[in-house]
């Protein structure tokens, strides 16, 4: 019986740290990516690789989910290639409407915030009003009182000049770029997931999407699983597809992988575009998305996924 105990103990343990190591997954939003060059695509993955190191770092060193979400987040929304924060693109009024919302199975309290337009970190309003508010969202001139009052950083419209975009928007493209979102499980299995965004091109002044839409672009449950959308809002919004992934995955005893690609399956049938990461509570992962690309990543202690297109 020694002998066992002294073969086995080192396994017994080295699961035991296993099963508590945490994780996190990002997307950078789903779509075609045909028009990007082999340059753009670089840096496109060195991005998400920055937000998924800082994030992961965090998680590693005893930081919980939520601090991992928002600091990957704040990366994204900084890098101008992505469509949050400094790399919104305009409305058809030629300005930028950014939402962004964030959740936490622990407790299941949740913040947003919609059509900011002077926020440098939109992720991190959402945390204050999911942290230190009894509400769940504030929109507009509201939200971004709530900043001014609180010390949040504001900035200037030219902070979100980009000429590139602009040129979108008179040429009247569809936006290849997307939402950005993060979902991480800490090391006391709590799970958060955070999405931002800039919304869609061309956009109708106050029109907004799934992303700040409490599940709809972002849900958790720490019983199931955590999800962050990105894709055709209005779609996400109406089948409330952040939380019917998660409600597959509880009642119908789904695998989150078979969950999402089902949940983004039917939604491809209807017409709707998008893509999800999902992460369970046991930190499993799942990408799933119906369009040709989504912009991706994952990273635990043992591994590191980076990808943009399917294979």
């Amino acid at each position: 019986m020694k002998k066992l105990i002294e073969v086995f103990l080192p396994l017994i343990i080295s699961l035991s740290l296993f099963a508590e190591s945490p994780a996190i997954v990002i997307h950078g939003g789903a779509g075609w990516f045909s028009n990007m060059s082999p340059d753009e695509i670089k840096d496109l993955k060195k991005g998400l690789k920055m937000a998924a190191d800082k994030g992961f770092d965090i998680l590693e060193n005893g930081g919980s989910s939520v601090d991992a979400v928002e600091a990957a987040i704040i990366i994204l929304e900084d890098n101008p290639l992505f469509n949050a924060g400094r790399g919104s693109v305009y409305t058809s009024e030629e300005r930028q409407e950014m939402d962004a919302s964030i959740m936490t199975g622990k407790d299941n309290e949740a913040g947003a915030v919609s059509s900011v337009t002077n926020v440098k970190n939109p992720i991190s309003l959402a945390r204050h009003v999911m942290e230190e508010t009894p509400h769940v969202m504030f929109t507009s001139s509201g939200a971004e009182k709530l900043a001014r009052d609180n010390n949040i950083e504001q900035v200037e419209q030219s902070y979100f000049a980009n000429p590139d975009r602009l040129k979108s928007l008179k040429r009247a493209q569809e936006n290849k770029k997307g939402t950005v979102g993060v979902v991480a499980i800490d090391k006391n299995r709590v799970i958060t997931a955070g999405t931002s965004t800039g919304g869609m091109t061309n956009k109708a002044p106050g029109r907004v999407g799934d992303s700040p839409i409490i599940g709809a672009g972002t849900w958790v449950e720490n019983n199931s699983c955590g999800v962050s959308a990105t894709g055709h809002g209005e779609y996400f919004i109406r089948f409330s597809v952040a939380k019917e992934i998660c409600v597959k995955a509880r009642y119908q005893n789904k695998s989150i992988q078979q969950a999402s690609t089902e949940v983004m399956n039917q939604l491809k049938e209807i017409g709707a575009d998008g893509g999800v990461i999902v992460m369970d509570n046991k930190g499993n992962y799942a990408f799933a998305f119906n369009t040709p690309a989504m912009a991706r990543a994952y990273k635990d202690a043992s591994s590191e996924v980076i990808k943009i297109y399917k294979n």
